[in-house]
């Protein structure tokens, strides 16, 4: 019996070792996952000497990662040991007493097994962020290398669209003018058309007045001539200052 109670105070010896480990180690596991995340924000800014004690860091972390699986590992297999001295036949009269303590045990592993994971898990989803982040910096500044050269093709492009736009709308107030011009133009020709009318009614109950309204004709001919001429003219000229 004393040989029995001995077995079961190492198990618990050792279970409550490994325990105090795994706590110290959390915390400087924990620890070392914020202060390279810390650092890894920092990433574009690195020199030389940063890049090695970034490498440092990953090879704690894999170390420190290695340990705690192991001391997990110790653990869970002392918690069995305690588990299968709770059922052989010289533990029976103690059995509610040791299933407490198992219990408690079992619960303590629970926990450390759940913050490491846990632990891990936030820094491997922080890790492939900064990664990725990384990687978006990366190409954003190839790009912008590379987008260099072509930046004076690139504002030629832009200078001939702009001057493209200004021809187009040069033209359009031509074509403005041209047509109010045109309005207008047809405007008159009516009211001249009218009044030719009435004078030409005059004209045929006075003949004589018949010679002064022809030679009046003929100006207005000639004017119209000359108006049409100036205006095609003009039109010319616009639109050859518009494309060079």
């Amino acid at each position: 019996m004393a040989t029995s109670s001995n077995y079961w105070e190492d198990l618990r010896k050792q279970a409550r070792q490994l325990e105090n480990e795994l706590d110290l180690k959390l915390v400087s596991f924990s620890k070392l996952c914020t202060s390279y995340s810390g650092s890894s924000k920092d990433q574009n800014k690195r020199d030389s000497r940063s890049d090695s004690l970034g490498s440092s860091q990953d090879n704690m972390l894999v170390a420190m990662t290695t340990e705690l699986e192991q001391l997990l590992a110790k653990l869970t297999a002392v918690n069995d040991k305690m588990a299968e001295y709770t059922n052989t036949p010289g533990a029976s009269s103690h059995n509610a007493a040791l299933m407490h303590t198992l219990q408690r045990h079992r619960d303590i592993l629970q926990d450390y097994t759940h913050e490491f994971h846990k632990t891990k898990s936030n820094f491997s989803s922080l890790r492939e962020r900064e990664d990725l982040l990384g990687s978006v910096h990366r190409d954003i500044e190839s790009y912008k290398s590379s987008s260099g050269v072509n930046n004076r093709r690139t504002e030629l492009f832009l200078k001939e669209h702009e001057h493209l736009r200004n021809s187009d709308s040069l033209i359009d107030n031509a074509i403005s003018i041209a047509m109010a011009t045109k309005e207008n133009i047809t405007f008159q020709r009516g009211m001249l058309k009218s009044i030719q009318t009435r004078v030409t009614t005059l004209a045929n109950r006075f003949p004589a007045i018949n010679s002064l309204i022809q030679k009046i004709d003929l100006r207005k001919r000639r004017d119209s001539l000359i108006l049409g001429v100036v205006i095609g003219v003009c039109t010319v000229l616009l639109l050859l200052y518009t494309f060079h």
